[in-house]
């Protein structure tokens, strides 16, 4: 790390020294015990048993189970399969309403079905889907809701089952970001028809890249457990539609290992989410997102929101300082599923009923966190977004007069996705 700035001009955007000499991701994979991660590669390879159901599969279902108190775990290659293939069985069609402010995947998942997504509104306060708005765009084509727990901050489960129930809708549960977390005292999991985890490499448990699709629903999870191995229920039956959704053995394996080290990863997150908190109040306008500290939390994301009035600089201007420094933020989920192709253009309508989803989606930005950084790194984070905020009005007027650097990873097709 380089000292801290003292003048506007030794800011990395105007040509300055980036503060960090190496990229502060947002999210950098989680590894956990290498030993015991390498012993049980070299195990599978002994067993030369690399996917189709093996024991490393079988065990990491039984251990999300015990973890999520649910009776069955359908482990798949990924998330975005997982909402797949759990639509296609549990019969969704027609129209499902989901958030826009979410990842695209969750609403890519019913369009790639031909089922049409129905964007809804969000509550300003918790970023999670608005059941007020839910039920007033209910017609006789809807089939299903999806409720997403954004940050791992459970949505309105209870309201949306009431909703559900009443409208004879299914309910499915994107909890990409809630594993390990609870709601009134019940781990997410176990919710609605079913959940749908991600245990994708940038997740703080990940298995390289992997899913889970998890329900109570004993007819559903044999349903699910035939669709994603292309149907068969035999070595020659297929008795239905089905894809390649398996999670391999070195995932499961990989997934075994990053189990095992959890509370780590989740003190950890902890420990960074408070010093952050400690540090940001210094910054006039730049809120933390707080988490509800009374149930169990993964605390795997920090997220702020700029209020550009109060810190005299807008959030795209932070961002886009804050990666000529090497602090890679990211403005999930700017702009928005609705903003997003093919929605926008089928669905041009969408944004006159997205107030506060498109005022979001233009000020929250998420800063590192994980095992890859710690208090060094944090309190210099912080200590920029203080010194920014401080000479935000000679930042303006310098933006205005002289090219600024453009960090080149910024367009990048390499950069990791942050599912």
């Amino acid at each position: 790390m380089t000292p801290p700035k003292s003048q506007v001009r030794d800011l990395a955007i105007f040509g300055g020294v980036p503060a960090f000499s190496s990229e502060l991701h947002v999210g950098r994979p989680n590894i956990g015990d290498r030993e015991a991660l390498f012993k049980r590669i070299n195990d599978l390879l002994d067993r030369k048993r690399l996917t189709n159901d093996g024991p490393f599969l079988y065990e990491f279902e039984q251990r999300i189970c015990a973890s999520t108190g649910v009776k069955h775990c359908v482990a798949v290659c990924n998330a975005t399969v997982g909402l797949e293939i759990l639509a296609k069985a549990i019969g969704l069609s027609g129209e499902v309403i989901l958030p826009s402010f979410t990842f695209v995947a969750t609403a890519h998942a019913l369009r790639w079905h031909g089922i049409t997504p129905v964007f809804c509104d969000i509550d300003p306060t918790t970023h999670n889907i608005d059941p007020q708005r839910v039920e007033e765009l209910i017609t006789s084509r809807t089939t299903g809701i999806i409720g997403v727990h954004l940050w791992g901050r459970p949505c309105e489960i209870q309201k949306l089952e009431e909703i559900a129930r009443r409208h004879n809708l299914k309910l499915l549960l994107d909890a990409a970001h809630a594993f390990a977390c609870s709601h009134k005292g019940q781990m997410i999991g176990g919710f609605g028809n079913a959940e749908v985890f991600s245990f994708h490499a940038i997740k703080f448990v990940n298995a390289f890249e992997g899913g889970a699709v998890v329900t109570n629903n004993d007819e559903l999870a044999a349903k699910l457990r035939l669709m994603r191995n292309f149907g068969f229920a035999g070595l020659d039956t297929v008795t239905s539609l089905g894809t390649n959704g398996k999670m391999s053995e070195p995932s499961a394996a990989m997934g075994l290992t990053s189990l095992e080290s959890l509370n780590g990863f989740i003190e950890t997150n902890r420990r960074n989410y408070h010093l952050y908190k400690q540090q940001l109040v210094t910054s006039p306008g730049i809120s933390l997102l707080r988490y509800q500290e009374d149930e169990k939390c993964n605390y795997q994301y920090v997220v702020l929101e700029i209020d550009e009035a109060v810190a005299g600089i807008g959030r795209d201007m932070l961002d886009e300082i804050l990666w000529a420094e090497n602090v890679l933020s990211r403005r999930y989920f700017y702009p928005g599923c609705h903003l997003m192709e093919p929605y926008r253009k089928e669905a041009p309508e969408a944004r006159v009923r997205l107030p506060q989803t498109e005022r979001l989606a233009k000020v929250v930005l998420c800063l590192p966190t994980g095992s890859a950084i710690g208090s060094t790194e944090i309190t210099a984070i912080c200590g920029l977004i203080e010194f920014i905020v401080k000479h935000a009005e000679a930042i303006r007027e310098r933006w205005s007069m002289k090219p600024v650097f453009r960090h080149p990873l910024r367009t990048a097709s390499s950069l990791e996705s942050h599912i």
